[in-house]
């Protein structure tokens, strides 16, 4: 095989923890409109040299840290901007963690059939761009979406071959005492979260890979392992080899 191909991977953060007063937001309609009915009807099925990976945890498993450090540890590595109507924290800035936008114009982009998936996180909206997707995978560009149970749902419908990751706690008493520790978050807000991530943890079974985040870096060398084996399934090979595959009489059918 010719020298070492160097795949980049793309992480769409899509599921912060809000510290800001809620505003409540009128509700986004769950009928989808024509474009997107057309849009989502009919699941991927071309052959992409980049895989997609969904990793989903309750609040306070870790899941941004594990993430973070996979960013920091494969230079290749890209972060993708999703769409939110969140106020944007203080550190934060339009353009490079989220598209802060308003409501209107979320709705307005989920009318046109703009979104891969979209989820209400406590009273806010959050999409991801469908487009940017299927272009980054074409071009051989790993995506990865830090994303939560129900944008996962949604994204498995259009992408069939995207790779789920589940990150769970080694207890609950143990994300508890995270969430109370990383000061983030009102006494309420805590418990808001605690009493969500029993729902949360019950569609663990609906993935491909579950994460028990008790030793950090146990977990990160996990979820490095799954992105790279990932990597090297057939179907991608195949497509990101293609020439190779050809001079070896490898015939693959990838339709």
């Amino acid at each position: 095989m010719p020298g070492r191909q160097v795949v980049n991977t793309t992480i769409i953060s899509l599921i912060p923890l809000a510290t800001h007063s809620i505003v409540m937001t009128p509700p986004l309609s769950t009928t989808p409109s024509t474009d997107l009915q057309n849009s989502s009807a009919m699941p991927d099925e071309h052959p992409m040299s980049g895989s997609l990976f969904m990793v989903v945890a309750p609040s306070g498993a870790g899941k941004s840290t594990l993430v973070n450090a996979l960013l920091a540890q494969e230079p290749a590595i890209k972060l993708s901007i999703s769409y939110t109507t969140r106020p944007p924290r203080p550190s934060e800035q339009d353009g490079r963690e989220y598209h802060f936008t308003t409501v209107e114009d979320f709705r307005a982009r989920h009318k046109q059939g703009e979104f891969l998936e979209w989820a209400e996180v406590h009273t806010n909206y959050y999409g991801t761009s469908r487009l940017a997707i299927a272009e980054q995978r074409q071009s051989g560009t790993d995506v990865l979406l830090e994303i939560d149970w129900q944008g996962a749902q949604q994204v498995k419908k259009q992408f069939p071959n995207a790779v789920g990751i589940f990150i769970l706690p080694p207890s609950i008493a143990a994300l508890e005492d995270r969430l109370k520790k990383r000061g983030q978050d009102e006494p309420q807000v805590i418990t808001r979260r605690i009493l969500a991530a029993g729902g949360e943890i019950a569609h663990a079974p609906e993935f491909e890979y579950v994460i028990i985040n008790q030793e950090f870096a146990t977990a990160l060398s996990e979820l490095t392992a799954i992105v790279k084996a990932t990597r090297c399934r057939f179907s991608q090979q195949a497509v990101r080899n293609a020439s190779l595959f050809a001079q070896l009489g490898i015939h693959a059918n990838l339709s």
